[in-house]
């Protein structure tokens, strides 16, 4: 991809801030401290050495946990914030929409508030002019955008700034965490504008912990950890992987001591040509078993295991199983391992296999492709109401072998 066809670029960009540790009214005191090399504050590191790049016509996805960056970054790219380290190339007008309503005036109009709002964004009066009876009509308020804002419900404060944010005609566009503004009829319409918007080739950039939007909408994603890109490329396999990450961290786990400086390591090539297949048939009843083949091959000698969970197609959770499987791997080679599971406690379902190859301190070594992922489906049991066994097993376990992970 060529300059010319790229929108955003992010080269190692690096941002803390500094939280106070202690307060001291005393010059002397601050004097002091400072001679012994006591600052007065930690640095707090939220983004360490983040390089990607989106391309002209992207629907990009940003995705992480509460606290990994993905806020602080967007603040980056609409200039709020400025890097530590790296910098930011924009390569066209860009539209961001951080949080809904900043800038908005109880005391103004609706009317005086969409200027206001495109003043802040870039847009002289003229452009506003061109735009105004599409954000309008988009927001609905049409008999309504005389009145103060502070007359209008939340609903209707929410529908306006988001319009004003979609409807600015510019070549990025930013949004975080708003897709969920509205009621169901205004949330078609966005859905509607977000399908046009793809085939627009105008940019979007999305953050949101919704992964059905990720995979509806985005042609490509990033995941950030701790500041850093965990996972880059095909949202599909970006929110699998966000996905896998929450329901491993939401299980209970033995406590690993990692070492602080491992992440900040890059991560060599130890596993290759990892895939699966499904060897019984994709649809059975909830006792029955599937039977699924795993096939690696370990670069380097070392304690390997294959850890994985099922993704409800249609709700888009994911059920977790035990972090590792009872064999384990070590010598350098192919391996195929066999795997045996049933869902009693599911009525009906479609799900999707997600897994990974980890060593014993549980880092990620190879993740399974999604298009080699099976599907499988759990047909309706004639009987809807379950066994006390199978109440037992809803605690999120599988059944295993014979016996409970």
């Amino acid at each position: 991809m060529t300059e010319k066809n790229i929108a955003v670029k992010i080269e190692h960009v690096s941002k803390f801030f500094r939280l106070p540790t202690e307060q001291t009214y005393s010059l002397r005191t601050a004097m002091v401290n400072r001679f012994k090399g006591i600052k007065g504050y930690r640095e707090q590191h939220v983004l360490k050495d983040i390089s990607f790049e989106v391309y002209k016509g992207d629907f990009f996805g940003i995705l992480g946990r509460n606290g990994s960056g993905k806020s602080t970054l967007l603040k980056i790219i609409s200039e709020i914030y400025v890097p530590e380290k790296g910098k930011v190339t924009i390569d066209g007008k860009l539209v961001s929409f951080i949080e809904l309503g900043v800038g908005f005036n109880p005391e103004l109009t609706g009317r005086e508030n969409v200027y206001m709002n495109g003043a802040m964004l870039g847009f002289t009066t003229e452009e506003v002019d061109a735009m105004y009876d599409d954000i309008v009509e988009f927001a609905e308020l049409k008999e309504f955008m005389n009145q103060k804002l502070k007359n209008y419900s939340s609903g209707m404060q929410v529908r306006l700034a988001f319009s004003v944010a979609i409807k600015a005609q510019g070549d990025i566009l930013i949004l975080d965490e708003v897709l969920a503004v509205g009621d169901e009829a205004f949330q078609r319409k966005c859905n509607d504008y977000f399908q046009e918007r793809k085939k627009s080739g105008k940019t979007t950039i999305l953050v949101t912990h919704d992964m059905g939007a990720v995979k509806k909408y985005c042609n490509r994603a990033v995941l950030i950890e701790n500041g850093l890109v965990k996972s880059l490329g095909n949202p599909s396999d970006v929110a699998n992987q966000y996905s896998l990450d929450n329901t491993v961290m939401s299980a209970p786990q033995a406590v690993v001591e990692e070492d602080p400086a491992a992440e900040t390591q890059p991560v060599q090539l130890e596993v290759e040509h990892f895939s699966a297949k499904l060897l019984s048939r994709p649809h059975l009843m909830p006792e029955e078993e599937f039977e699924f083949e795993f096939s690696y091959e370990l670069l380097k000698e070392q304690q390997t295991h294959i850890a994985m969970s099922f993704i409800d197609l249609d709700t888009n959770v994911g059920y977790y199983n035990d972090n590792s499987m009872d064999i384990e791997i070590k010598e350098i080679g192919a391996h195929t391992i066999r795997y045996r599971c049933s869902f009693p406690y599911f009525n009906q379902a479609r799900l999707k296999l997600v897994a990974t190859v980890r060593d014993n301190q549980k880092r990620i070594l190879a993740f399974l492709p999604e298009e080699q992922a099976p599907v499988i489906f759990v047909e309706r049991v004639k009987d809807d109401r379950l066994t006390e066994s199978a109440k037992d097993a809803a605690t999120g376990l599988l059944k295993r072998n014979g016996k409970w992970m």
